[in-house]
Protein backbone atom coordinates (compact mmCIF):
# COMPACT_ATOMS: atom_id res chain seq x y z
CA UNK A 1 0.00 0.00 0.00
CA UNK A 2 2.68 2.40 1.08
CA UNK A 3 4.11 2.32 -2.55
CA UNK A 4 1.39 3.98 -4.25
CA UNK A 5 1.13 6.88 -1.78
CA UNK A 6 2.30 8.94 -4.28
CA UNK A 7 -0.51 8.30 -6.43
CA UNK A 8 -3.06 11.39 -6.87
CA UNK A 9 -6.79 11.17 -6.94
CA UNK A 10 -7.92 11.32 -10.25
CA UNK A 11 -8.80 14.98 -12.01
CA UNK A 12 -6.40 16.41 -9.01
CA UNK A 13 -3.25 17.59 -10.74
CA UNK A 14 0.05 18.85 -8.90
CA UNK A 15 1.93 22.51 -11.03
CA UNK A 16 5.44 21.76 -10.53
CA UNK A 17 8.19 24.37 -11.04
CA UNK A 18 8.31 25.56 -14.32
CA UNK A 19 4.44 25.37 -14.84
CA UNK A 20 4.31 27.04 -11.57
CA UNK A 21 6.00 29.84 -12.35
CA UNK A 22 4.22 30.08 -15.80
CA UNK A 23 0.82 29.96 -13.61
CA UNK A 24 2.01 32.80 -11.04
CA UNK A 25 3.56 35.03 -13.79
CA UNK A 26 -0.22 34.82 -15.30
CA UNK A 27 -1.94 35.08 -12.13
CA UNK A 28 -0.39 38.27 -11.40
CA UNK A 29 -0.02 39.88 -14.45
CA UNK A 30 -3.96 39.05 -15.46
CA UNK A 31 -5.08 40.75 -11.80
CA UNK A 32 -3.04 43.91 -12.58
CA UNK A 33 -4.86 44.16 -15.46
CA UNK A 34 -8.22 43.73 -13.74
CA UNK A 35 -7.33 46.54 -10.96
CA UNK A 36 -6.08 48.88 -14.09
CA UNK A 37 -10.46 48.31 -15.34
CA UNK A 38 -11.05 49.28 -11.84
CA UNK A 39 -12.00 45.82 -10.55
CA UNK A 40 -11.02 45.29 -6.98
CA UNK A 41 -9.33 42.11 -5.85
CA UNK A 42 -11.17 39.68 -3.08
CA UNK A 43 -10.35 36.89 -1.23
CA UNK A 44 -13.17 34.37 -0.82
CA UNK A 45 -13.15 31.53 1.55
CA UNK A 46 -12.42 28.14 0.07
CA UNK A 47 -15.54 26.76 2.33
CA UNK A 48 -18.33 28.19 3.31
CA UNK A 49 -22.15 26.90 4.20
CA UNK A 50 -23.64 24.79 1.14
CA UNK A 51 -26.83 26.41 1.48
CA UNK A 52 -25.10 29.86 0.62
CA UNK A 53 -22.64 28.45 -2.03
CA UNK A 54 -25.63 26.75 -4.06
CA UNK A 55 -28.11 29.67 -3.91
CA UNK A 56 -29.81 30.06 -6.95
CA UNK A 57 -27.42 28.53 -9.16
CA UNK A 58 -29.24 25.49 -10.20
CA UNK A 59 -28.76 21.61 -9.91
CA UNK A 60 -25.44 21.35 -12.13
CA UNK A 61 -23.20 23.41 -9.35
CA UNK A 62 -25.07 21.09 -6.43
CA UNK A 63 -23.79 17.96 -8.38
CA UNK A 64 -19.95 19.53 -8.37
CA UNK A 65 -19.80 20.43 -5.49
CA UNK A 66 -18.04 18.29 -2.29
CA UNK A 67 -19.52 18.52 1.25
CA UNK A 68 -18.44 18.31 4.75
CA UNK A 69 -19.97 18.23 7.83
CA UNK A 70 -18.88 21.36 9.84
CA UNK A 71 -17.71 20.10 13.50
CA UNK A 72 -18.31 23.17 14.92
CA UNK A 73 -21.68 23.91 14.34
CA UNK A 74 -23.76 21.06 12.95
CA UNK A 75 -24.04 22.40 9.45
CA UNK A 76 -23.16 21.02 5.94
CA UNK A 77 -20.20 23.12 4.60
CA UNK A 78 -19.67 22.74 0.72
CA UNK A 79 -16.12 23.34 -0.79
CA UNK A 80 -16.18 25.94 -3.42
CA UNK A 81 -16.85 24.16 -6.79
CA UNK A 82 -17.25 28.40 -8.04
CA UNK A 83 -16.34 31.48 -7.08
CA UNK A 84 -19.17 33.56 -8.38
CA UNK A 85 -21.45 32.89 -5.91
CA UNK A 86 -19.41 34.35 -3.38
CA UNK A 87 -18.57 37.43 -5.04
CA UNK A 88 -22.76 37.61 -5.66
CA UNK A 89 -23.07 37.16 -1.63
CA UNK A 90 -19.96 39.15 -0.58
CA UNK A 91 -21.47 42.42 -3.63
CA UNK A 92 -24.75 42.18 -1.23
CA UNK A 93 -24.35 41.55 2.21
CA UNK A 94 -20.40 41.95 2.85
CA UNK A 95 -20.12 45.33 0.70
CA UNK A 96 -23.40 46.79 -0.11
CA UNK A 97 -22.62 49.03 -2.33
CA UNK A 98 -24.89 51.71 -3.59
CA UNK A 99 -23.62 51.88 -7.13
CA UNK A 100 -22.07 49.46 -9.83
CA UNK A 101 -19.14 47.52 -7.82
CA UNK A 102 -16.32 45.66 -9.39
CA UNK A 103 -14.43 42.45 -8.48
CA UNK A 104 -12.00 40.23 -9.25
CA UNK A 105 -10.37 37.10 -8.09
CA UNK A 106 -8.18 33.95 -7.99
CA UNK A 107 -8.32 30.74 -6.54
CA UNK A 108 -8.83 27.47 -6.78
CA UNK A 109 -11.91 25.53 -7.01
CA UNK A 110 -13.03 21.78 -6.29
CA UNK A 111 -15.21 19.65 -8.33
CA UNK A 112 -16.44 16.40 -7.52
CA UNK A 113 -15.89 14.90 -11.11
CA UNK A 114 -14.57 16.76 -14.44
CA UNK A 115 -16.52 18.76 -16.33
CA UNK A 116 -14.92 17.39 -18.69
CA UNK A 117 -12.92 14.42 -19.78
CA UNK A 118 -9.02 14.45 -18.68
CA UNK A 119 -9.87 18.19 -17.08
CA UNK A 120 -8.66 18.80 -14.33
CA UNK A 121 -11.15 18.85 -10.84
CA UNK A 122 -8.61 21.37 -9.54
CA UNK A 123 -9.10 24.54 -11.78
CA UNK A 124 -7.38 27.48 -10.43
CA UNK A 125 -10.36 29.79 -11.15
CA UNK A 126 -9.27 33.78 -12.13
CA UNK A 127 -12.16 36.28 -13.65
CA UNK A 128 -14.21 39.17 -13.16
CA UNK A 129 -17.67 40.05 -11.47
CA UNK A 130 -19.60 43.66 -12.37
CA UNK A 131 -22.66 43.68 -9.85
CA UNK A 132 -25.22 46.87 -9.89
CA UNK A 133 -25.40 47.89 -14.05
CA UNK A 134 -28.00 45.92 -16.31
CA UNK A 135 -27.44 48.12 -19.10
CA UNK A 136 -25.73 46.92 -22.08
CA UNK A 137 -22.88 48.88 -21.84
CA UNK A 138 -22.05 46.76 -18.81
CA UNK A 139 -21.86 43.39 -20.79
CA UNK A 140 -19.52 45.54 -23.51
CA UNK A 141 -17.56 46.31 -21.00
CA UNK A 142 -16.71 42.73 -19.30
CA UNK A 143 -16.58 41.32 -22.89
CA UNK A 144 -13.87 43.58 -24.02
CA UNK A 145 -11.79 43.07 -20.75
CA UNK A 146 -12.53 39.49 -21.56
CA UNK A 147 -10.60 39.64 -24.73
CA UNK A 148 -8.19 41.89 -23.23
CA UNK A 149 -7.43 39.35 -20.87
CA UNK A 150 -6.49 36.60 -23.84
CA UNK A 151 -4.49 39.92 -25.61
CA UNK A 152 -2.88 40.36 -22.45
CA UNK A 153 -0.71 36.83 -22.02
CA UNK A 154 -0.59 36.94 -25.95
CA UNK A 155 -3.33 34.41 -27.07
CA UNK A 156 -3.83 34.29 -30.48
CA UNK A 157 -6.67 34.49 -32.95
CA UNK A 158 -9.24 33.59 -30.47
CA UNK A 159 -12.93 33.09 -31.83
CA UNK A 160 -15.67 34.89 -29.27
CA UNK A 161 -18.35 32.46 -29.49
CA UNK A 162 -21.88 34.84 -28.72
CA UNK A 163 -25.43 34.32 -27.96
CA UNK A 164 -28.30 35.30 -25.61
CA UNK A 165 -30.16 32.90 -23.34
CA UNK A 166 -33.80 34.82 -23.52
CA UNK A 167 -34.14 33.82 -27.46
CA UNK A 168 -34.79 30.45 -26.49
CA UNK A 169 -36.30 31.38 -23.17
CA UNK A 170 -38.47 34.33 -24.37
CA UNK A 171 -39.71 31.64 -27.32
CA UNK A 172 -40.75 29.42 -24.66
CA UNK A 173 -42.41 31.44 -22.35
CA UNK A 174 -45.87 31.25 -23.35
CA UNK A 175 -45.62 27.94 -25.36
CA UNK A 176 -47.35 25.66 -22.96
CA UNK A 177 -44.27 23.77 -22.63
CA UNK A 178 -43.98 22.01 -19.31
CA UNK A 179 -40.76 22.53 -17.37
CA UNK A 180 -39.44 19.32 -17.94
CA UNK A 181 -40.17 19.73 -21.90
CA UNK A 182 -38.48 22.62 -22.27
CA UNK A 183 -35.69 21.11 -20.56
CA UNK A 184 -35.52 18.29 -23.59
CA UNK A 185 -36.19 20.92 -25.94
CA UNK A 186 -33.11 22.86 -24.71
CA UNK A 187 -30.90 19.52 -24.48
CA UNK A 188 -31.69 19.05 -28.21
CA UNK A 189 -30.68 22.59 -29.16
CA UNK A 190 -27.30 22.15 -27.23
CA UNK A 191 -26.64 18.89 -29.38
CA UNK A 192 -27.96 20.59 -32.71
CA UNK A 193 -30.10 17.30 -32.98
CA UNK A 194 -31.90 18.74 -36.05
CA UNK A 195 -33.97 15.35 -36.71
CA UNK A 196 -35.14 15.32 -32.77
CA UNK A 197 -35.45 19.12 -32.79
CA UNK A 198 -37.73 18.86 -35.50
CA UNK A 199 -39.78 15.79 -34.01
CA UNK A 200 -40.00 17.29 -31.03
CA UNK A 201 -41.54 20.49 -32.26
CA UNK A 202 -44.00 18.60 -34.19
CA UNK A 203 -45.13 16.52 -31.68
CA UNK A 204 -45.54 19.34 -28.86
CA UNK A 205 -45.64 22.77 -30.51
CA UNK A 206 -48.92 23.69 -31.79
CA UNK A 207 -48.69 26.96 -32.35
CA UNK A 208 -47.90 27.58 -35.99
CA UNK A 209 -45.82 30.67 -35.73
CA UNK A 210 -43.69 29.26 -32.27
CA UNK A 211 -42.94 25.85 -34.15
CA UNK A 212 -41.29 27.66 -37.56
CA UNK A 213 -39.68 30.31 -34.95
CA UNK A 214 -37.80 27.45 -32.52
CA UNK A 215 -36.96 25.33 -36.36
CA UNK A 216 -35.20 28.33 -37.31
CA UNK A 217 -33.25 28.85 -34.67
CA UNK A 218 -30.24 25.91 -34.82
CA UNK A 219 -29.61 28.15 -38.33
CA UNK A 220 -28.83 31.25 -36.88
CA UNK A 221 -25.38 30.27 -36.55
CA UNK A 222 -22.38 32.35 -38.44
CA UNK A 223 -20.58 36.01 -38.53
CA UNK A 224 -22.42 38.96 -37.46
CA UNK A 225 -24.83 38.76 -40.62
CA UNK A 226 -26.61 36.53 -38.29
CA UNK A 227 -28.30 38.97 -36.54
CA UNK A 228 -30.28 40.56 -39.75
CA UNK A 229 -31.45 36.90 -40.47
CA UNK A 230 -32.63 36.51 -37.16
CA UNK A 231 -34.33 40.20 -36.91
CA UNK A 232 -36.57 38.97 -39.80
CA UNK A 233 -37.09 35.13 -39.16
CA UNK A 234 -37.95 36.03 -35.73
CA UNK A 235 -39.93 39.18 -36.86
CA UNK A 236 -43.12 38.39 -34.64
CA UNK A 237 -42.00 36.79 -31.73
CA UNK A 238 -42.33 38.00 -27.94
CA UNK A 239 -40.73 41.33 -26.55
CA UNK A 240 -37.89 39.30 -24.78
CA UNK A 241 -36.95 38.02 -27.66
CA UNK A 242 -36.41 40.53 -30.27
CA UNK A 243 -34.98 43.01 -26.86
CA UNK A 244 -32.36 40.03 -26.24
CA UNK A 245 -31.81 40.96 -30.46
CA UNK A 246 -31.18 44.14 -29.97
CA UNK A 247 -28.59 43.75 -27.29
CA UNK A 248 -26.96 41.28 -29.12
CA UNK A 249 -27.06 43.88 -31.63
CA UNK A 250 -25.58 46.57 -29.81
CA UNK A 251 -22.98 44.44 -28.39
CA UNK A 252 -21.42 43.01 -31.80
CA UNK A 253 -21.48 46.72 -33.29
CA UNK A 254 -19.32 47.62 -30.78
CA UNK A 255 -17.14 44.48 -30.77
CA UNK A 256 -16.66 44.49 -34.61
CA UNK A 257 -14.18 47.28 -34.73
CA UNK A 258 -11.54 44.87 -33.24
CA UNK A 259 -11.15 42.69 -35.24
CA UNK A 260 -12.53 39.85 -33.04
CA UNK A 261 -13.28 36.84 -35.14
CA UNK A 262 -16.91 36.55 -33.71
CA UNK A 263 -19.29 33.46 -34.00
CA UNK A 264 -23.45 34.22 -33.27
CA UNK A 265 -25.18 30.95 -32.08
CA UNK A 266 -28.20 32.15 -31.33
CA UNK A 267 -29.58 28.16 -30.13
CA UNK A 268 -26.57 28.22 -27.73
CA UNK A 269 -27.39 28.82 -24.25
CA UNK A 270 -24.73 27.41 -21.80
CA UNK A 271 -26.01 28.14 -18.04
CA UNK A 272 -29.96 28.32 -19.00
CA UNK A 273 -31.08 27.95 -15.63
CA UNK A 274 -27.93 30.12 -14.29
CA UNK A 275 -27.86 32.94 -17.05
CA UNK A 276 -30.43 35.62 -17.91
CA UNK A 277 -28.44 37.53 -20.88
CA UNK A 278 -25.41 37.81 -23.00
CA UNK A 279 -23.61 34.76 -23.03
CA UNK A 280 -19.83 34.46 -24.39
CA UNK A 281 -16.90 32.23 -24.27
CA UNK A 282 -13.93 31.89 -26.02
CA UNK A 283 -12.47 29.11 -28.56
CA UNK A 284 -8.69 28.50 -30.40
CA UNK A 285 -8.02 26.76 -33.51
CA UNK A 286 -8.01 23.11 -32.65
CA UNK A 287 -9.48 23.00 -29.43
CA UNK A 288 -13.04 22.07 -29.14
CA UNK A 289 -13.67 23.03 -25.82
CA UNK A 290 -13.69 27.27 -24.93
CA UNK A 291 -10.43 28.24 -22.76
CA UNK A 292 -13.01 30.70 -20.70
CA UNK A 293 -16.78 31.84 -20.42
CA UNK A 294 -19.19 34.30 -18.89
CA UNK A 295 -22.09 36.03 -19.33
CA UNK A 296 -25.20 37.77 -17.22
CA UNK A 297 -26.85 36.56 -14.43
CA UNK A 298 -28.96 38.79 -12.78
CA UNK A 299 -31.13 36.47 -10.32
CA UNK A 300 -28.81 35.01 -8.26
CA UNK A 301 -28.62 38.07 -6.27
CA UNK A 302 -32.44 37.84 -4.72
CA UNK A 303 -31.14 34.68 -2.75
CA UNK A 304 -29.42 36.76 -0.46
CA UNK A 305 -31.96 39.62 -0.39
CA UNK A 306 -30.65 41.81 -2.62
CA UNK A 307 -31.07 41.32 -6.38
CA UNK A 308 -28.45 43.02 -8.26
CA UNK A 309 -27.99 42.97 -12.13
CA UNK A 310 -24.38 41.34 -12.78
CA UNK A 311 -21.79 39.94 -15.55
CA UNK A 312 -19.00 38.43 -15.07
CA UNK A 313 -16.21 35.85 -16.70
CA UNK A 314 -13.42 32.93 -15.56
CA UNK A 315 -10.65 31.40 -16.81
CA UNK A 316 -9.16 28.24 -15.74
CA UNK A 317 -5.37 30.00 -15.15
CA UNK A 318 -3.76 26.65 -15.52
CA UNK A 319 -5.45 25.90 -19.15
CA UNK A 320 -4.64 29.70 -19.92
CA UNK A 321 -1.45 29.33 -18.80
CA UNK A 322 -0.99 26.18 -21.36
CA UNK A 323 -2.03 28.17 -24.34
CA UNK A 324 -0.53 31.73 -23.43
CA UNK A 325 2.32 32.64 -25.38
CA UNK A 326 4.05 34.53 -22.27
CA UNK A 327 6.86 32.76 -21.03
CA UNK A 328 7.86 33.42 -17.18
CA UNK A 329 11.76 34.49 -17.03
CA UNK A 330 12.67 32.87 -14.59
CA UNK A 331 15.85 33.85 -14.32
CA UNK A 332 18.97 31.76 -12.78
CA UNK A 333 20.72 32.57 -10.00
CA UNK A 334 24.06 32.23 -7.61
CA UNK A 335 25.53 29.80 -5.33
CA UNK A 336 26.69 30.23 -2.72
CA UNK A 337 29.04 27.56 -1.14
CA UNK A 338 29.41 27.00 2.74
CA UNK A 339 32.23 28.91 4.30
CA UNK A 340 33.28 30.41 7.29
CA UNK A 341 34.06 34.01 6.49
CA UNK A 342 32.42 36.53 8.42
CA UNK A 343 30.60 38.34 6.09
CA UNK A 344 29.49 35.90 4.47
CA UNK A 345 25.72 36.33 5.25
CA UNK A 346 26.01 40.29 4.77
CA UNK A 347 27.18 39.13 1.14
CA UNK A 348 24.25 37.07 0.60
CA UNK A 349 21.30 39.80 1.73
CA UNK A 350 23.04 42.37 -0.44
CA UNK A 351 22.38 40.15 -2.94
CA UNK A 352 18.85 39.15 -2.01
CA UNK A 353 18.08 42.79 -1.23
CA UNK A 354 19.65 43.69 -5.06
CA UNK A 355 16.83 41.38 -6.61
CA UNK A 356 19.55 38.44 -7.07
CA UNK A 357 18.08 34.77 -6.38
CA UNK A 358 20.43 33.21 -3.89
CA UNK A 359 20.96 29.35 -3.45
CA UNK A 360 22.89 28.77 0.16
CA UNK A 361 25.41 25.57 0.47
CA UNK A 362 25.41 23.24 3.17
CA UNK A 363 28.51 21.81 4.71
CA UNK A 364 29.67 18.56 2.40
CA UNK A 365 26.77 19.43 -0.30
CA UNK A 366 26.78 17.86 -4.07
CA UNK A 367 26.22 20.62 -6.36
CA UNK A 368 24.36 20.03 -9.02
CA UNK A 369 24.01 24.05 -10.88
CA UNK A 370 21.56 23.06 -13.69
CA UNK A 371 19.36 21.49 -10.81
CA UNK A 372 19.47 24.49 -8.57
CA UNK A 373 19.13 26.70 -11.54
CA UNK A 374 22.42 28.53 -10.88
CA UNK A 375 24.71 29.85 -13.21
CA UNK A 376 27.11 31.85 -10.94
CA UNK A 377 28.61 31.62 -7.93
CA UNK A 378 30.18 33.25 -4.77
CA UNK A 379 33.78 32.08 -4.18
CA UNK A 380 35.84 33.14 -1.15
CA UNK A 381 39.53 33.71 -3.28
CA UNK A 382 42.85 35.33 -2.50
CA UNK A 383 41.40 37.19 0.44
CA UNK A 384 37.85 38.63 -1.36
CA UNK A 385 34.57 37.35 -1.96
CA UNK A 386 34.01 37.46 -6.17
CA UNK A 387 31.58 36.20 -8.72
CA UNK A 388 32.07 33.72 -11.36
CA UNK A 389 30.25 31.75 -14.12
CA UNK A 390 29.86 28.40 -13.48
Amino acid sequence: MSANRWLLPDGIDEVLPERAAQVELLRRQLLDLYHRWGYDLVIPPLVEFADSLLSGTGADLDLMTFRITDQLSGRMLGVRADITPQAVRMDAHSLRREGPSRLCYAGTVLHTRPRRPLQSRAPISIGVELFGESSVAADIEVIELFLATLVDVGVATPCLDIGHVDILRGLLADSGLAPAQRDELFELMQRKASGEIDAFISREVANGALAQQLRALPTLIGGSEVLQRAEQQLAGAPPAVLAALAQLRAVVDALLPSGINIHIDLSESPGFHYHTGVVFAAYLPGHGKAIGNGGRYDAIGAQFGRPRPATGFAFDLKELAGAAAVVANRGTGIFVAHAEQPDRRLQIEQLRASGERVVEGFAGQRVDFAELRCDRQLCWRDGSWQLERV
